[in-house]
């Protein structure tokens, strides 16, 4: 797979995470224990908007700086900027977390960061950014998936029941040398850099989709990027099981999809 065709698959599975799980992600900002609306808001790693536009929505008088490191993702953010009539209240900022100089973000009142913090390569270096650029009393709110979603019931499919679990454990078997941060406890690394945790929960996903498009859509975009890890350790029979679930799309024919998943959220205080 070329670049370009990675780009635009990651892309398309961003905006589908975007909408399919658009009702969780507002539950979160409705929970975030702010003491007065934030006016200015800073989405670290927006991806393609999922953030941006959940707390644009939730918070009609704040403007967004969105920062991330592709130019791809904030051109796609400034178009759905313009598409929903907001582009004067969203500002992109074009940035590597991992850099040491880090940009001029203003004194924001709520800095979001959503499934971005655990690809820092020095999460306490940046934790201490966030920190110090946060206006007194500002609030940071650090939302983690538990993993890849899951799709398919656990006797599903036919052919090899049980199959999507193995095809993750072989993936996390390929990336075990390299690690991140997935998964962390972010809690103790927020005290740690400053901050005051004052909330923290766990948000659990389960969505029935038979008759999604969006959701069989979802599920082959992951399933693909999840075969090019596992497919070295996978059994020839697992891999070949795999390989008709997604060749010809056979995965969008099933009427048994669901998203299956839980997101971790730390509220902390400056």
């Amino acid at each position: 797979m070329n670049h370009a065709h990675h780009h635009a698959d990651l892309t398309e599975i961003l905006d589908l995470d975007a909408e399919i799980l658009a009702e969780h992600t507002a539950a979160i900002t409705a929970w975030l224990p702010l003491k007065t609306p934030p006016r200015r808001i800073v989405d670290l790693g927006c991806g393609t908007g999922a953030g941006t536009f959940a707390l644009i929505d939730r918070f009609p008088d704040a403007h967004v700086t969105a920062v991330d490191a592709s130019v791809a993702y904030l051109q796609r953010v400034r178009e759905k900027a313009c598409a929903r009539g907001v582009e004067e209240r969203v500002h992109t900022v074009h940035a590597d977390l991992d850099d040491t100089a880090w940009p001029e973000l203003g004194s924001p009142d709520l800095v979001w960061a959503s499934a971005s913090m655990h690809h820092m390569a020095h999460p306490g270096r940046a934790l201490r950014a966030v920190h110090d650029a946060l206006a007194p009393d500002g609030l940071f709110a650090v939302v983690e998936l538990a993993g890849q979603p899951r799709f398919l019931p656990e006797n599903a499919p036919e052919d090899a029941p049980g199959l999507e679990e193995r095809v993750h454990a072989a993936a996390d078997r390929r990336h075990a040398g390299h690690p991140t941060h997935r998964g962390a406890d972010w809690g103790p690394m927020l005290t740690a850099a400053g901050f005051t945790v004052e909330g923290e929960r766990t948000v659990t996903v389960n969505i029935q989709g038979a008759t999604s498009d969006a959701i069989g859509r979802y599920a082959l975009g992951i399933l693909r990027r999840v075969r090019g890890a596992a497919a070295e350790t996978l059994s020839p029979e697992d891999l070949a099981a795999l390989d008709r679930l997604l060749d010809s799309d056979g995965i969008m024919r099933r009427d048994d999809l669901m998203v299956r998943t839980e997101r971790a959220v730390w509220a902390a205080r400056r």
